[in-house]
């Protein structure tokens, strides 16, 4: 495994990283006032988490003005995706999967 594989799989390891990624992936291109806005973390915690995404390459910022925008950055996790799921063989996944959410009465 690299080492950026690393830094990617310990940045998501932390689930408030991962709720800001949620919300990058939801809204685009916010600054750090919007992504404290609903959190129950402080702005200094939110610039910490996000200086850790961004030291995985999961997030990008860019100076607009006085304000610095987020933006996630979806291609170190389909990396990672494609070297674990295409491992595993996508299509056979897709079927298990289809089985048991008809084995246990769920709609596909």
């Amino acid at each position: 495994m690299k080492a950026d594989d690393d830094d990617v799989f310990r940045a998501l390891a932390d689930p408030s990283r991962r709720r800001l990624l949620d919300r990058l992936h939801a809204a685009d291109g916010q600054s750090l006032g919007d992504l404290c806005a609903g959190l129950d973390m402080t702005r200094q915690a939110v610039a910490k988490h996000l200086a850790i995404l961004e030291g995985a390459n999961l997030v990008v910022s860019m100076r607009r003005g006085r304000e610095k925008l987020h933006y996630i950055n979806p291609v170190p996790i389909n990396g990672i995706a494609e070297r674990w799921i295409g491992k595993f063989e996508q299509p056979r996944l897709a079927a298990l999967s289809s089985l048991k959410k008809s084995l246990e009465g769920e709609k596909p």
